[in-house]
């Protein structure tokens, strides 16, 4: 079927078995398929006649993984690594309930999606059935269920419930109504999202002023930004208002690289940040934040800022999400920022003249806080401030020092690169070691939901997001046992455009360090050594096992060849697991 054919909402006049009158199923794909490009799931019983329609109908394109958890994973990898909303699908019942974990991260990190599953039919429930709406509903995500005469309607509303509220949203066909005919597709108008959220009341303009007056006059002002900041289309802003004030930048783990001038930026904020950049952050006298949650981690569990430091946030979100905030603005970040940019600029057009004599208040006074500010800048050494130990080639136990293999690492990972993230102690080395240059290059599925198991079906979506670019997994070895069904589908999809990291410390981590470490058995916190190597041999990756600085050669020479001619590369970095990340340690000592 032709593009321009598909546009119309039209079915084609003819299929390979000859002309067929579209069912509810293929009205569902046909609309979808005009906003969504990519599918990822697993075929079953209950959305057979849906991908007969995706695969036979439209122009979107199917990847099959191969557990229904990773249908959910990959569609919200795709939305992290591009901001292009894609679709999952599973069958009804069991198909469904192995979607949960992945539903509830992508209802955790405000990811839009549909979820399309079959669902029981309208008689009622079979024995195999379970209340999917239920299930949906108690991780936070929305059902909406199709009929015969509403289907193509039905999906343009959960399409657009799915990007204004910015949640994954289930789309459920029942049974007995699949494969019922439902006439030519109808028009359906397109998804209505709201414009960005615009400062509202003289509060806010307020607020607003004030914010401006307190930068314009600190003398060592901070802006820390998120993804938020990120999805919003802030970047361009935030950097003017960085420049405007001489401010200092940094960044949640999430929002890595969305200042674009990073001689001035710090990093990330919390335990992924190095302990010269965290010191620089308490001598702020002002900061603001952008799109930020301000949670525990990202606050370094209330210690990010000094007691004397004014803090402002500004965020989609109804109240400031921090006690420490003390003046919030409800706001898209981007048009806050460019509000804040014109404040300041129209505060240094309306500055007395030189050797006039201002009173205290006055924009005078307050832009030559600007003076201070670049100042500071200038006396700060930004390169030493997010140094990270180097750590040593071997740790004292004879395995790898995961801070050293993380170093070298970085500096043989292509350039143009994205990196997906699983759970588990491992994070840091990646978040901590390995740069990326924007928000939509380093993700982390799974954090948000507190899970693991969710690295190798993140390869999948993030390589249909960015074909040409080279997508790095790092994860640990109990995610990536997790996981193991979609080693095959990261495989499949990436081919030599992808590769993964394995830490593999034969243990669950993170539980050795909080709990091991209490006296607690660690026998169940340990894992048999697996090889991973071998494991991405036996679906047609290359692997390595990495027990010295020295195998990291191979890397080398793999990012200099054709990502044509290369295979997938499983790295199996045989890691101690007595070297304990900055961020766990954090966490340990609260728990303590």
């Amino acid at each position: 079927m032709t593009r321009e054919r598909r546009d119309t909402y039209g079915p084609p006049p003819f299929l390979s078995k000859g002309f067929r009158m579209p069912t509810v199923s293929a009205h569902v794909a046909l609309t979808l398929a005009q906003h969504i490009d990519h599918v990822f799931g697993v075929m079953g019983n209950g959305n057979a006649y849906f991908l007969d329609a995706i695969e036979t109908q439209t122009d979107a394109t199917f990847t099959a993984v191969r557990h229904e958890q990773g249908s959910v994973v990959a569609a919200d990898a795709h939305f992290r690594a591009s901001g292009r909303i894609a679709a999952a699908t599973t069958t009804y019942g069991a198909g469904f309930t192995n979607t949960i974990t992945s539903l509830a991260e992508a209802v955790q990190a405000h990811v839009p999606l549909v979820l399309v599953v079959g669902d029981e039919p309208t008689s009622g429930p079979r024995p195999w059935d379970v209340d999917q709406i239920a299930l949906a509903s108690a991780v936070g995500a929305r059902t909406y269920t199709t009929g015969r005469a509403d289907a193509a309607a039905t999906t343009v509303i959960a399409i657009e419930h799915a990007l204004t509220y910015r949640v994954p949203v289930v789309l459920a066909i029942p049974y007995d109504v699949a494969a019922l005919e439902a006439g030519p597709v109808p028009e359906a108008p397109a998804p209505r999202i709201p414009a960005p959220l615009a400062p509202r009341g003289e509060f806010a303009g307020g607020m607003l002023d004030e914010i401006a007056a307190a930068l314009a006059g600190a003398e060592r002002p901070f802006l820390l930004a998120g993804r938020g900041a990120w999805l919003a289309g802030a970047s361009e802003a935030l950097g003017a208002l960085a420049d405007a004030t001489g401010a200092l930048t940094a960044s949640s783990a999430l929002g890595r690289g969305v200042f674009p001038d990073n001689r001035y930026d710090l990093g990330v904020t919390g335990g992924f940040g190095a302990d010269g950049a965290m010191e620089l952050v308490r001598q702020a006298d002002v900061a603001v934040v952008f799109g930020a949650s301000l949670n525990q981690f990202t606050m370094r569990f209330g210690e990010l800022f000094a007691p004397g430091t004014r803090v402002f946030q500004i965020d989609v979100a109804p109240t400031a999400t921090h006690p420490h905030v003390g003046g919030f603005v409800r706001a898209d970040a981007r048009v806050a920022a460019e509000a804040l940019v014109e404040r300041l600029r129209n505060s240094g057009e309306s500055a007395p003249e030189a050797g006039d004599v201002p009173s205290a208040g006055t924009a005078a006074v307050r832009i030559s806080g600007v003076v201070a500010a670049e100042a500071w800048r200038e006396t700060v050494d930004i390169a030493a401030a997010r140094a990270y130990p180097d750590g040593e080639e071997l740790a004292p136990d004879g395995r790898l020092d995961p801070r050293s293999a993380a170093r070298r690492v970085a500096e043989l990972l292509p350039e143009d690169r994205v990196v997906v993230s699983d759970g588990g102690h491992f994070i840091g080395w990646a978040n901590m070691y390995w740069p990326v240059a924007a928000p939509d290059r380093m993700m982390m599925v799974g954090t948000a939901f507190q899970s693991i198991g969710q690295g190798w079906p993140s390869v999948v979506g993030a390589t249909r997001a960015r074909p040409e670019t080279t997508v790095v997994l790092t994860s640990g070895d109990g995610g990536g046992l997790m996981a193991i069904p979609d080693l095959e589908s990261a495989v499949r999809a990436a081919g030599g455009h992808g590769m993964a990291v394995i830490w593999n410390d034969a243990a669950y981590g993170a539980e050795v360090n909080l709990y091991g470490l209490k006296g607690l058995a660690e026998g169940p916190m340990l894992i048999p050594q697996v090889d991973f190597a071998a494991f991405g041999e036996a679906v047609g990756a290359e692997g390595v096992v990495v027990r010295t600085l020295d195998d990291l050669e191979r890397l080398a020479s793999w990012a200099s060849e054709d990502p044509a001619v290369r295979r997938f590369l499983v790295l199996d970095l045989r890691i101690s697991g007595k070297v304990i990340a900055p961020y766990q340690q954090e966490i340990i000592r609260v728990n303590s």
